[in-house]
């Protein structure tokens, strides 16, 4: 019972601080909406395409190649292709040169030539893969045709259960995070991770408002009041990444994928080792240095941890030893690996190394505080 009263005494003077307000929550929100909005277009993979404009020339002389091309070229202005037929006394190539159309096509009466533009290089493929699709069904077509009357019309049917020769699945491309999208995840990271600065000051806390001597000398134990004051700053720093979660998904729209309940629990045990790792140093070192110090390798850890901007593997030598060595990184890749990925694999990894260090980090501070008159 004296744990929890002490663990609630801490979350109390957490919610008085207005520091607390400012740092867990207004900071990260504010820098996630400046990141988010002002790099979009880094996120943006892809390209915007007006309307594509195809010149053509039909010397097809009414074969059959011809006039299923008819009936195609409607079709295909549905998608944003625009097949206009060439006029008179005009050389299709040349237009295509002068960059008035993105290619040019001529229809014979048993192939397809086409021609595309090098400065329309994005449209000109575009045109070829839809003019790559429509010879290879037409192929199709005649092969199956020829092994009886009407046997194409089956094959190509697109009613349900027609048992045609042809099947076809459109498969969605895998999701990629916008700006808003991987700033959430990053800010909610960095922020779990400042949970080490609280600690750091929960024992320097209580010697600055002189209130060591009264706990030291109260009947509740030096391990009871241990246990409270780190229950307390956990709950604390894990509420406030909570919030942050849920006004990036519902304030934001920022995506955390089909896992929630999996990426909140990564994310306490990353604020776990954070608290962890702020009280070992807190225990190590004395006075202002060792903030000083907590500041300085939290700061480190978000920089090469991708928290202000996205990071690669980190290539050979030391930027890639300073990447791999940053908490912030595992977790960054984990909750990445399991929102876009389905990467459960990966969270219960990173959550386990959290685990591991806290435990050593917490025995450690443990060890050093029993040494100690106070704690």
């Amino acid at each position: 019972m004296n744990t929890f009263m002490i663990a609630l005494k801490e979350m109390k003077h957490d919610l008085r601080d207005k520091r607390t307000f400012w740092l867990m929550l207004a900071f990260p929100i504010a820098l996630m909406l400046v990141l988010g909005f002002a790099l979009t277009n880094a996120f943006d993979t892809g390209t915007n395409v007006d309307e594509i404009k195809v010149i053509v020339k039909d010397v097809s002389g009414g074969s059959r190649l011809g006039s299923v091309f008819v009936v195609f070229a409607p079709e295909a202005e549905q998608a944003g292709v625009s097949f206009e037929t060439v006029p008179a006394g005009t050389d299709g190539r040349s237009e295509v040169g002068e960059g008035r159309y993105a290619a040019y096509v001529e229809v014979k009466p048993d192939e397809i030539v086409f021609y595309g533009s090098s400065g329309q290089s994005i449209e000109s493929q575009i045109v070829q893969g839809m003019l790559a699709v429509f010879t290879d069904r037409y192929k199709t077509s005649v092969a199956v045709e020829s092994a009886g009357p009407g046997r194409a019309a089956a094959a190509f049917a697109e009613t349900a259960g027609s048992g045609g020769y042809i099947k076809e699945t459109s498969v969605d491309a895998d999701r990629k995070p916008g700006a808003m999208d991987y700033y959430a995840v990053a800010m909610s990271i960095m922020i779990a991770m400042y949970s080490a600065l609280s600690a750091n000051s929960l024992i320097r806390r209580e010697v600055a408002n002189g209130t060591m001597n009264r706990l030291s000398a109260s009947p509740v134990g030096k391990s009871q009041i241990f246990a409270g004051k780190v229950l307390g700053n956990i709950v604390m720093n894990a509420l406030c990444v909570y919030m942050l979660v849920f006004i990036s998904k519902f304030a934001l729209n920022a995506y955390w994928g089909d896992h929630i309940g999996l990426v909140l629990a990564v994310l306490l045990t990353e604020v776990v080792f954070a608290v962890s790792f702020g009280l070992a140093v807190s225990y190590l070192m004395k006075g202002k240095a060792s903030f000083s110090l907590t500041m300085l390798i939290v700061q480190l850890a978000a920089f090469f941890g991708g928290s202000y901007f996205p990071l690669g593997e980190g290539g050979e030598g030391p930027l890639s030893a300073l990447v791999g060595w940053s908490p912030i990184r595992w977790a960054n890749r984990a909750l990445t690996q399991l929102i876009y990925e389905n990467g459960v694999t990966a969270a219960w990894n990173v959550m386990a190394v959290n685990i591991a260090f806290s435990v050593l980090l917490l025995a450690i501070s443990a060890a050093v505080m029993r040494r100690k008159e106070g704690i």
